[in-house]
């Protein structure tokens, strides 16, 4: 009888979602070659070519396709069955920093229940200063968030690029102040883009103030003002003004990751979240 082996079809799934080997071997917190043998045992086992991998690309053969949706369920059948040997839930809590929760948002979090589909997860989003505050006062598992101030632990995940963003008629007549949208006084990413702007000699004026990053996506859509946004969140629709109007460049900024999880399941979820922001680095099979 065909039996599959469950560590060999969860390697396969996340180097299909990761579309790279050294991801997938991130997530599960093991090496390259690791992978390679639990893939080809599996594909041996299927009679199947199910990745195809060339030193730039890795991509689902037509087969691996047609296979990844029940790999997916077999997986989640697999953790229910694990879930209902077990007497107590497991609860994960998350935050991500606002300017940090991008539009793959909601695909990391598919990727994290498809790891674990019995696990609890809760995610916050607030600014990166209050989700340090509540990780180090034990409130979150975990936080991703902006490096702070001169706060040198945590991992780095990945490096964010910042510039200054418009809705495409914005006018901004020399001479005037520069009309700015940005979060509350406290936010990191304002105080950087204010700094510069006084740095350059360049005067502006804040004419609004968004409780969260998509408030003040809303504004620069709107045509209100301009924004320092990070590349990754600036929706279609607005452009980069900053060699227009000749705006002081912004530094990049990295995103960090501080975690106290000590179980191994709630580890390897992590270890899934984490190389889903690493796709925002350079691309290595």
């Amino acid at each position: 009888m065909l039996t599959l082996d469950v560590d060999a079809v969860q390697a396969f799934v996340l180097v299909a979602d990761l579309q790279s080997f050294t991801r997938a071997a991130e997530a599960l917190d093991t090496s390259q070659a690791a992978i390679s043998v639990k893939l080809k045992r599996l594909e041996d086992r299927l009679g199947e070519k199910l990745i195809e991998r060339t030193p730039r690309l890795v991509r689902l053969s037509a087969r691996g396709a047609a296979f990844l949706g029940v790999a997916r369920e077999f997986i989640a059948a697999h953790e229910r069955a694990l879930a209902g040997l077990s007497s107590t839930s497991r609860r994960f809590t998350l935050g991500i920093a606002d300017q940090v929760a991008g539009p793959e948002l909601p695909l990391l979090l598919a990727r994290l229940h498809a790891y674990d589909p019995a696990l609890l997860i809760e995610v916050q989003i607030e600014a990166s200063r209050n989700l340090l505050d509540a990780f180090d006062r034990g409130a979150l598992d975990a936080a991703i968030v902006r490096r702070e101030d001169d706060r040198r632990d945590g991992e780095i995940l990945a490096q964010e690029r910042f510039g200054w963003f418009a809705a495409p008629g914005f006018e901004h007549r020399q001479g005037q102040a520069l009309r700015l949208a940005s979060l509350a006084a406290s936010c990191g990413v304002r105080n950087i883009a204010t700094r510069a702007l006084d740095a350059a000699g360049v005067r502006w004026v804040e004419v609004f103030t968004g409780g969260g990053t998509a408030a003040v996506i809303a504004a620069v859509s709107a045509g209100l003002a301009v924004g320092a946004l990070a590349h990754r969140v600036a929706p279609v629709g607005v452009v980069e003004i900053g060699e227009r109007f000749a705006l002081p460049p912004l530094p990049p900024s990295e995103i960090v990751l501080h975690s106290s999880v000590s179980d191994a399941r709630s580890k390897g979820a992590l270890r899934t979240v984490a190389a889903a922001f690493r796709e925002h680095r350079a691309p290595s099979p």
